[in-house]
């Protein structure tokens, strides 16, 4: 036959592509199947189930808008196959962060992957064209805009983004298309001061400010650099980010649009520290953020900075822990009192720093300063290099020791992808003197033990175990909020644990889970009529509190996980009632609080390979599984639980590994697998006529009743012999006479070999006479 090919299927090692054959140009198909999952390498990764039926039609809906160019009009040809049953429900939605700064939203519900929604998040910034044009920064290399953290809210459908430049991204979705004339934009000058712990003289630390008074992120940096200035009076990069955002307009599709860009700057020569922790609530319109120096909590909705702090100032006068100076960095002030002596670790006078020839009126006097100054900066400027490579050695070799044995030489094969560390749950294995902010939750519950009504706040853990109390006052909704400032300052609230924070999350009376206050998503680029604003004036967050008719005494439970033990923490009196060390010999990587099976429950995964859940409140031990030992980093960064007894994390940087430990899942899982054959249903054999299957051709059998029974010959008469076939006829007795001729053969050989057996057996019976006699010969004649 004539044959038109109009398609050829290539088979790649990481890829599947039919090219059309029948279009110019020859383009390819659009796979429908998700095999571009390393299109840019993944970097950090979120899962979620159970999430609002209205979230994946509507991110399909703005993914389907996004232009696709180059692909052929045709629908994909491979159709063989059927899918499985769907048995389960609930939408299940899996976010994944990229290298070239791409955020891409994936259908997981059942066992499918489906591509919904890609987000470019470098847009916003202008590309450098070439090397020289990039930034000289220490944390940012071939991959400046890579993701680092994702903080997701699907109910409000609020979205923000933490990247390796020390760059916060906030996104807010809309259907319909705007264009932004100015991006929104803040910068924050994030410190790590070692002298504000302990002054030379031995003095105090001077008690908390309150944060509510400093809006201005510039209001705590040092008078003599301006925010505008982009180095310092001796060269040195200061109050400047890592990426320039764009001053052009900026067209935003349908989709996640941007809201506000925060930028952590550069202090006196050194690159801002990367992100630890990350949080965003929409019914608060807050996003705070953390690192290595400290916190910083912003107010995207009046677009300035609320909180700024060292991680040593939030506790004040209460700081549990004796901090020496690592390195007695002190912000450089040319009119200060001193400079800072590198070898003797202690403050200089300024008359020590001049040089002993010149004299007050010499008129080289203000140069040598000068020069002696600049070669003081330097100095530092390289002793601070040194010390930040030997901290990162000794980090690595802290981080190889405290994990096991077997996983010693594996970690020293870097991944082009993860060879930077962008988890705060990793990051807390370096064991820095720095105390870095690993984990941050928003919540309305009660903040001091003297509390009896639960309010807004914000819980703050850190990498040495602690957990720390924010009290937020805001303003009424509706245009209130975007008028009177938001009120934040500290409880005094101090709770420990062993190991770094990892997860905190919040229980009612009844043991059910209090989610985050959050917004109902609305279209904010639509005006609102005016029944709409009274409606948004009168509605207040959604969020799920005791109400009143309880009991005022132990109305919550607060549960924590560290990377050591977790602890269930009754509310307000702050009592420890439940506690569990969870290892001892290896370290939690990754902890979720989680629902499974109308209940609610801790699930942890452990760099041992362990995976263990804990009943909640009670911290029952449940499960303890052997699944999959620590063999590369990239499982630790992407591991994470969610709800229903679902789980996945990055097999390889091509491939998403799915795992369940819920029975129900298990018992349905091969129902919900597809089948690669389409069942068809045998058809009946078609009615073959005497002279058809007589002149056909070919050995047929033929059925003697139909040639010459009743039905076709009609009925006999009665002195007419009739045939009666027997038991077996001639056949069957052919089959008997074969069977006892056999049976009797068999017999015969047996008989044959019974009978060679027992010759033999009367060979060896001789033979043992033999020895025997020998035997007594010899013993005789000894």
């Amino acid at each position: 036959d004539f044959q038109e090919p109009y398609a050829v299927v290539v088979l790649l090692e990481k890829d599947l592509v039919l090219i059309d054959l029948a279009q110019n140009g020859y383009p390819i198909f659009e796979n429908p199947y998700p095999l571009t999952i390393h299109e840019s390498p993944v970097t950090c990764c979120e899962y979620f189930a159970d999430c609002p039926v209205d979230l994946i039609p509507a991110l399909y809906s703005v993914g389907a808008r996004q232009k696709r160019q180059g692909y052929s009009k045709k629908e994909w040809p491979i159709s063989g196959g059927n899918w499985g049953l769907i048995t389960q429900s609930y939408p299940e939605i899996i976010i994944t962060g990229h290298a070239d700064g791409s955020i891409k939203f994936w259908d997981a519900s059942a066992i499918t992957l489906q591509v919904l929604y890609k987000l470019k998040t470098a847009k916003v910034f202008e590309k450098s064209r070439n090397k020289d044009d990039r930034p000289n920064t220490d944390i940012v290399d071939e991959d400046p805009y890579a993701i680092q953290i994702i903080s997701w809210c699907p109910e409000s459908r609020m979205l923000c983004i933490a990247g390796v430049s020390a760059h916060v991204i906030i996104y807010r979705f809309s259907k319909q298309e705007v264009t932004t004339e100015v991006i929104p934009m803040l910068e924050v000058r994030l410190l790590y001061e070692i002298n504000d712990i302990e002054s030379p003289d031995g003095e105090q630390v001077p008690p908390l400010p309150t944060p509510g008074t400093s809006s201005n992120p510039q209001s705590i940096a040092p008078q003599s650099h301006p925010s505008t200035s982009s180095s310092s009076s001796d060269g040195l990069r200061d109050n400047v980010p890592c990426l320039k955002v764009k001053n052009s307009p900026l067209k935003q599709s349908p989709g996640y649009q941007i809201e506000l860009v925060i930028q952590l700057v550069w202090v006196s020569g050194e690159p801002p520290q990367q992100i630890t922790s990350l949080a965003v609530n929409s019914a608060y319109g807050l996003v705070v953020f953390g690192n290595c120096n400290g916190i910083a909590m912003v107010d995207y909705l009046q677009k300035t900075v609320l909180l700024n702090l060292g991680t040593i100032e939030l506790y004040g006068s209460n700081d549990p822990y004796r901090r020496e100076p690592r390195s007695p960095r002190k912000t450089r002030q040319p009119s200060g009192a001193g400079l800072c002596d590198i070898n003797e670790g202690t403050v200089v006078p300024e008359d020590r720093c001049k040089s002993p020839t010149s004299g007050s009126g010499s008129p080289n006097s203000d140069d040598d300063d000068q020069k002696m100054n600049s070669f003081i900066e330097k100095v530092k400027t390289k002793s601070r290099k040194f010390s930040k490579m030997v901290a990162n050695d000794i980090a690595k070799m802290s981080r190889k020791l405290s994990l096991p044995t077997e996983l010693k030489p594996d970690l020293d094969v870097k991944d082009n992808s993860f060879s930077r560390s962008r988890s705060s749950s990793v990051t807390s294995i370096d064991k820095e003197s720095r105390e870095a902010i690993s984990a941050l939750h928003f919540c309305e519950t009660f903040t001091r033990k003297t509390d009896t009504s639960p309010s807004p706040c914000l819980w703050v853990g850190t990498t040495l175990g602690t957990v720390l109390v924010i009290v937020l006052n805001l303003p009424p909704g509706g245009e209130q909020r975007l008028l009177q400032p938001v009120i934040v300052s500290p409880s005094g609230t101090i709770l420990r644990l062993k190991g770094a924070i990892l997860r905190m999350a919040f229980l009612d009376a009844t043991g059910s889970l209090v989610p985050p206050a959050h917004e109902p998503w609305r279209e904010h680029n639509v005006p609102e009529d005016k029944d709409e604003k009274d409606k948004s004036k009168k509605r207040r967050p959604v969020s799920v509190s005791p109400s009143s008719s309880q009991e005022i005494s132990e109305n919550q439970y607060a549960v924590i996980c560290s990377e050591k033990q977790a602890k269930v923490i009754s509310l307000p009196s702050q009592n420890c009632i439940y506690k569990h060390n969870i290892t001892e010999t290896s370290f939690v990587l990754r902890g979720d609080i989680v629902s499974l099976s109308n209940s609610i429950c801790l699930a942890c995964f452990c760099a041992n390979g362990h995976i263990m859940t804990f009943s909640l409140p009670s911290l029952r031990p449940l499960l303890d599984v052997y699944y999959l030992p620590l063999t590369n980093m990239r499982i630790a960064r992407t591991f994470c639980f969610t709800n229903n007894g679902q789980a996945l994390y990055l097999v390889s940087p091509t491939e998403i590994q799915r795992l369940t430990y819920s029975q129900e899942t298990c018992e349905n899982l091969q129902e919900m697998l597809g089948e690669l054959f389409t069942p068809v249903e045998t058809p009946e054999a078609p009615n073959r006529g005497f002279f058809k299957g007589l002149f056909g051709g070919g050995a047929q059998s033929l059925d003697r009743e139909e040639l010459f029974g009743e039905s076709a010959s009609g009925r006999a008469s009665r002195s007419l012999a009739q045939h009666i076939p027997g038991p077996g006829g001639i056949e069957g007795v052919k089959g008997a006479a074969s069977g006892v001729v056999g049976e009797l053969a068999r017999a015969r050989l047996a008989l044959d070999e019974r009978g060679q057996k027992l010759g033999e057996l009367e060979e060896k019976t001789a033979a043992m006479l033999y020895s025997a006699d020998s035997f007594s010969k010899h013993a005789h004649e000894v």
